[in-house]
Protein backbone atom coordinates (compact mmCIF):
# COMPACT_ATOMS: atom_id res chain seq x y z
CA UNK A 1 0.00 0.00 0.00
CA UNK A 2 1.08 3.50 -0.98
CA UNK A 3 2.29 5.39 2.17
CA UNK A 4 1.46 8.68 1.90
CA UNK A 5 4.43 10.34 3.93
CA UNK A 6 7.20 8.46 1.74
CA UNK A 7 5.40 9.62 -1.27
CA UNK A 8 5.22 13.15 -0.12
CA UNK A 9 9.09 12.99 0.66
CA UNK A 10 9.68 11.11 -2.71
CA UNK A 11 7.86 13.51 -5.05
CA UNK A 12 8.52 16.80 -3.15
CA UNK A 13 6.09 19.27 -1.59
CA UNK A 14 4.91 21.21 -4.42
CA UNK A 15 4.69 17.97 -6.64
CA UNK A 16 3.07 16.44 -4.17
CA UNK A 17 0.38 18.86 -3.97
CA UNK A 18 0.30 18.83 -7.60
CA UNK A 19 -0.85 15.60 -7.46
CA UNK A 20 -3.23 16.22 -5.06
CA UNK A 21 -5.04 18.99 -6.99
CA UNK A 22 -5.29 16.69 -10.21
CA UNK A 23 -7.08 13.75 -8.44
CA UNK A 24 -8.99 16.48 -6.90
CA UNK A 25 -9.95 17.81 -10.71
CA UNK A 26 -10.45 14.15 -11.60
CA UNK A 27 -13.12 13.54 -9.80
CA UNK A 28 -14.78 16.28 -9.26
CA UNK A 29 -15.27 16.72 -13.48
CA UNK A 30 -15.21 12.90 -13.87
CA UNK A 31 -16.83 11.71 -10.68
CA UNK A 32 -20.73 12.73 -11.66
CA UNK A 33 -19.50 10.95 -15.50
CA UNK A 34 -18.86 7.64 -13.84
CA UNK A 35 -21.50 7.81 -11.47
CA UNK A 36 -23.95 8.27 -14.46
CA UNK A 37 -22.38 5.31 -16.43
CA UNK A 38 -22.99 2.63 -13.25
CA UNK A 39 -26.24 4.03 -12.48
CA UNK A 40 -27.40 3.60 -16.02
CA UNK A 41 -26.55 -0.28 -15.39
CA UNK A 42 -27.37 -0.74 -11.89
CA UNK A 43 -31.07 -2.74 -11.60
CA UNK A 44 -31.18 -2.10 -8.31
CA UNK A 45 -29.51 0.92 -6.38
CA UNK A 46 -30.33 2.07 -2.90
CA UNK A 47 -29.22 4.95 -0.42
CA UNK A 48 -26.79 4.63 0.89
CA UNK A 49 -24.79 2.09 -1.22
CA UNK A 50 -22.32 3.24 -3.13
CA UNK A 51 -22.67 0.84 -6.02
CA UNK A 52 -25.54 -1.12 -6.74
CA UNK A 53 -26.75 -4.09 -5.52
CA UNK A 54 -27.85 -5.70 -8.58
CA UNK A 55 -26.49 -4.96 -11.99
CA UNK A 56 -27.59 -5.54 -15.53
CA UNK A 57 -29.58 -3.75 -18.32
CA UNK A 58 -32.56 -3.66 -16.90
CA UNK A 59 -33.28 0.08 -17.40
CA UNK A 60 -31.57 0.02 -21.03
CA UNK A 61 -34.60 -2.12 -21.98
CA UNK A 62 -37.10 -0.28 -20.21
CA UNK A 63 -36.01 2.88 -22.12
CA UNK A 64 -35.51 0.73 -25.92
CA UNK A 65 -38.84 -0.09 -25.43
CA UNK A 66 -40.53 2.80 -25.38
CA UNK A 67 -42.67 3.10 -28.20
CA UNK A 68 -41.78 6.94 -28.86
CA UNK A 69 -38.45 6.40 -28.72
CA UNK A 70 -37.55 6.57 -32.46
CA UNK A 71 -39.28 9.28 -33.21
CA UNK A 72 -37.91 11.35 -30.32
CA UNK A 73 -34.38 10.92 -31.73
CA UNK A 74 -35.61 11.33 -35.46
CA UNK A 75 -36.97 14.57 -33.90
CA UNK A 76 -34.11 15.59 -32.21
CA UNK A 77 -31.67 15.09 -34.52
CA UNK A 78 -34.13 17.13 -37.46
CA UNK A 79 -34.27 19.98 -35.61
CA UNK A 80 -30.69 20.07 -33.96
CA UNK A 81 -28.99 19.54 -38.15
CA UNK A 82 -31.94 22.56 -39.09
CA UNK A 83 -31.28 24.55 -36.44
CA UNK A 84 -27.54 24.49 -37.05
CA UNK A 85 -27.99 24.89 -40.86
CA UNK A 86 -30.26 28.14 -40.43
CA UNK A 87 -27.84 29.52 -37.49
CA UNK A 88 -24.66 29.04 -39.98
CA UNK A 89 -26.28 30.69 -42.91
CA UNK A 90 -27.79 34.13 -41.01
CA UNK A 91 -25.02 34.27 -37.93
CA UNK A 92 -21.98 33.91 -40.11
CA UNK A 93 -22.45 36.51 -42.48
CA UNK A 94 -23.42 38.57 -39.54
CA UNK A 95 -20.39 38.08 -37.85
CA UNK A 96 -17.99 38.59 -40.82
CA UNK A 97 -19.60 41.86 -40.87
CA UNK A 98 -18.81 42.80 -37.36
CA UNK A 99 -15.19 41.15 -37.72
CA UNK A 100 -14.72 43.72 -40.82
CA UNK A 101 -16.87 46.52 -40.88
CA UNK A 102 -16.97 49.55 -38.24
CA UNK A 103 -20.07 51.30 -38.17
CA UNK A 104 -22.55 52.84 -35.40
CA UNK A 105 -24.25 50.65 -33.11
CA UNK A 106 -22.19 47.45 -33.70
CA UNK A 107 -21.20 47.17 -30.00
CA UNK A 108 -24.47 47.29 -29.34
CA UNK A 109 -25.75 44.72 -31.53
CA UNK A 110 -23.04 42.50 -30.10
CA UNK A 111 -24.45 43.30 -26.60
CA UNK A 112 -28.14 42.63 -27.73
CA UNK A 113 -27.23 38.57 -27.91
CA UNK A 114 -26.60 38.69 -24.52
CA UNK A 115 -30.10 39.29 -23.81
CA UNK A 116 -31.47 36.00 -23.97
CA UNK A 117 -29.19 34.85 -21.87
CA UNK A 118 -29.42 37.89 -19.55
CA UNK A 119 -33.30 36.86 -18.46
CA UNK A 120 -35.20 33.38 -17.08
CA UNK A 121 -35.68 31.60 -20.17
CA UNK A 122 -39.39 30.60 -18.81
CA UNK A 123 -40.08 34.15 -18.83
CA UNK A 124 -38.59 34.56 -22.22
CA UNK A 125 -40.40 31.64 -24.03
CA UNK A 126 -43.71 32.35 -22.87
CA UNK A 127 -43.49 35.84 -24.30
CA UNK A 128 -42.30 34.55 -27.81
CA UNK A 129 -45.51 31.68 -27.11
CA UNK A 130 -47.63 34.91 -27.23
CA UNK A 131 -46.26 36.00 -30.54
CA UNK A 132 -46.31 32.07 -32.45
CA UNK A 133 -49.90 32.05 -31.37
CA UNK A 134 -50.60 34.79 -33.46
CA UNK A 135 -48.49 33.13 -35.90
CA UNK A 136 -49.75 29.71 -35.66
CA UNK A 137 -46.29 28.59 -34.62
CA UNK A 138 -47.04 26.68 -31.94
CA UNK A 139 -46.73 22.77 -32.03
CA UNK A 140 -44.43 23.10 -35.15
CA UNK A 141 -41.04 22.62 -36.13
CA UNK A 142 -40.87 25.68 -37.60
CA UNK A 143 -41.93 27.20 -33.92
CA UNK A 144 -39.02 25.03 -32.31
CA UNK A 145 -36.42 25.94 -34.48
CA UNK A 146 -36.59 29.57 -33.99
CA UNK A 147 -36.64 29.02 -30.20
CA UNK A 148 -33.23 27.13 -30.29
CA UNK A 149 -31.50 29.66 -32.93
CA UNK A 150 -32.26 31.86 -30.26
CA UNK A 151 -30.28 30.35 -27.90
CA UNK A 152 -27.74 29.76 -30.18
CA UNK A 153 -27.23 33.22 -31.36
CA UNK A 154 -24.67 34.39 -28.98
CA UNK A 155 -22.59 31.39 -29.79
CA UNK A 156 -22.71 31.44 -33.54
CA UNK A 157 -22.31 35.09 -33.75
CA UNK A 158 -19.40 36.55 -31.01
CA UNK A 159 -17.31 32.77 -31.91
CA UNK A 160 -16.99 33.26 -35.83
CA UNK A 161 -16.44 37.24 -35.18
CA UNK A 162 -13.65 36.45 -33.34
CA UNK A 163 -12.12 33.86 -35.68
CA UNK A 164 -12.86 36.18 -38.53
CA UNK A 165 -10.75 38.90 -36.87
CA UNK A 166 -7.78 37.01 -36.85
CA UNK A 167 -7.91 36.25 -40.00
CA UNK A 168 -5.19 39.14 -41.34
CA UNK A 169 -6.72 41.61 -43.44
CA UNK A 170 -3.23 41.33 -45.52
CA UNK A 171 -4.01 37.73 -46.58
CA UNK A 172 -7.23 38.47 -48.12
CA UNK A 173 -5.30 41.40 -50.01
CA UNK A 174 -2.94 39.20 -51.26
CA UNK A 175 -5.50 36.95 -52.69
CA UNK A 176 -7.34 39.90 -54.48
CA UNK A 177 -3.52 41.32 -55.59
CA UNK A 178 -3.88 37.77 -57.42
CA UNK A 179 -7.01 38.30 -59.31
CA UNK A 180 -9.27 36.68 -56.76
CA UNK A 181 -12.44 38.28 -56.02
CA UNK A 182 -14.15 39.14 -52.52
CA UNK A 183 -16.60 35.94 -52.74
CA UNK A 184 -13.79 33.87 -53.59
CA UNK A 185 -11.47 35.37 -51.28
CA UNK A 186 -14.08 35.11 -48.44
CA UNK A 187 -14.59 31.07 -49.18
CA UNK A 188 -10.92 30.24 -49.68
CA UNK A 189 -9.12 32.35 -47.47
CA UNK A 190 -10.92 33.85 -44.67
CA UNK A 191 -13.56 31.04 -43.89
CA UNK A 192 -11.08 28.24 -43.75
CA UNK A 193 -8.62 29.89 -41.76
CA UNK A 194 -11.81 31.08 -39.31
CA UNK A 195 -12.93 27.75 -39.40
CA UNK A 196 -11.68 26.30 -36.16
CA UNK A 197 -13.99 28.96 -34.35
CA UNK A 198 -16.78 28.40 -36.38
CA UNK A 199 -16.61 24.37 -35.81
CA UNK A 200 -16.25 25.37 -32.23
CA UNK A 201 -19.76 27.59 -32.35
CA UNK A 202 -21.61 25.06 -34.75
CA UNK A 203 -20.63 22.31 -32.33
CA UNK A 204 -21.78 24.30 -29.04
CA UNK A 205 -25.20 24.76 -30.87
CA UNK A 206 -25.68 21.68 -32.08
CA UNK A 207 -25.27 20.45 -28.27
CA UNK A 208 -27.30 23.03 -27.17
CA UNK A 209 -30.15 22.06 -29.89
CA UNK A 210 -29.96 18.71 -28.43
CA UNK A 211 -30.13 19.42 -24.89
CA UNK A 212 -33.18 22.07 -24.71
CA UNK A 213 -36.26 20.96 -23.61
CA UNK A 214 -38.54 23.55 -21.95
CA UNK A 215 -38.53 26.03 -24.86
CA UNK A 216 -39.35 22.46 -26.91
CA UNK A 217 -42.51 21.92 -24.37
CA UNK A 218 -43.66 25.11 -24.22
CA UNK A 219 -43.57 25.63 -28.02
CA UNK A 220 -43.93 22.43 -29.04
CA UNK A 221 -46.94 21.26 -26.97
CA UNK A 222 -46.53 18.21 -27.26
CA UNK A 223 -46.34 17.38 -31.08
CA UNK A 224 -42.42 17.69 -31.22
CA UNK A 225 -41.08 15.55 -28.86
CA UNK A 226 -37.56 15.17 -28.81
CA UNK A 227 -35.42 13.09 -26.74
CA UNK A 228 -34.79 15.53 -23.49
CA UNK A 229 -38.78 16.19 -23.95
CA UNK A 230 -39.43 12.21 -23.58
CA UNK A 231 -36.92 12.16 -21.13
CA UNK A 232 -38.69 14.03 -19.09
CA UNK A 233 -42.20 12.50 -19.30
CA UNK A 234 -40.45 9.18 -18.60
CA UNK A 235 -38.64 9.73 -15.94
CA UNK A 236 -41.42 11.27 -14.36
CA UNK A 237 -43.36 7.65 -15.29
CA UNK A 238 -40.74 5.49 -13.90
CA UNK A 239 -39.65 7.94 -11.08
CA UNK A 240 -35.94 6.36 -11.29
CA UNK A 241 -33.19 7.56 -11.51
CA UNK A 242 -31.88 5.32 -13.53
CA UNK A 243 -33.44 6.15 -16.36
CA UNK A 244 -31.94 9.37 -16.51
CA UNK A 245 -28.76 8.26 -16.48
CA UNK A 246 -29.62 6.09 -19.61
CA UNK A 247 -30.93 8.84 -21.58
CA UNK A 248 -28.07 10.96 -20.44
CA UNK A 249 -25.99 8.68 -22.08
CA UNK A 250 -27.66 8.43 -25.77
CA UNK A 251 -28.13 11.84 -25.15
CA UNK A 252 -23.83 11.92 -25.29
CA UNK A 253 -23.61 10.02 -28.55
CA UNK A 254 -24.05 12.14 -31.03
CA UNK A 255 -22.19 14.75 -28.81
CA UNK A 256 -18.83 12.35 -29.08
CA UNK A 257 -19.60 12.10 -32.94
CA UNK A 258 -19.82 15.84 -33.39
CA UNK A 259 -16.28 16.11 -31.34
CA UNK A 260 -15.00 13.45 -33.23
CA UNK A 261 -15.67 14.29 -36.88
CA UNK A 262 -14.46 18.43 -35.62
CA UNK A 263 -11.22 16.68 -33.97
CA UNK A 264 -9.46 18.62 -36.88
CA UNK A 265 -10.75 22.36 -36.09
CA UNK A 266 -11.24 22.21 -32.45
CA UNK A 267 -8.27 22.90 -30.30
CA UNK A 268 -7.07 24.82 -27.17
CA UNK A 269 -6.81 28.30 -28.93
CA UNK A 270 -9.86 27.53 -30.80
CA UNK A 271 -12.06 26.66 -27.40
CA UNK A 272 -10.12 29.59 -25.75
CA UNK A 273 -10.51 32.45 -28.44
CA UNK A 274 -12.66 35.54 -27.03
CA UNK A 275 -14.31 37.97 -28.68
CA UNK A 276 -12.44 41.39 -29.05
CA UNK A 277 -14.25 44.32 -29.72
CA UNK A 278 -12.12 47.25 -31.59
Amino acid sequence: MLNPHRFYHAVGKKKFWEFILLAVFILFFYGPLLNMVLLSFSNKYEVPHVFATEWGFKWWQYIFQQKNLVTSIGQSLIVAVVTTALSMLICIPAAYSIARFKYKGRKMFMFSFLLTNAFPKLGIYTSIAVLFYRYGLMGTYAGVVIIHMINSMMFMVWLPASAFRSVHRQQEEAARDVGAGPIRTFFQVTLPMAMPGIAVATLYTFLGSMEEAQGTMLVGMGRITTMPVAMYGIILDSSAVQVGAVFAILLIIPSVLMIIGMRKYIGPEAMAGGFKMK
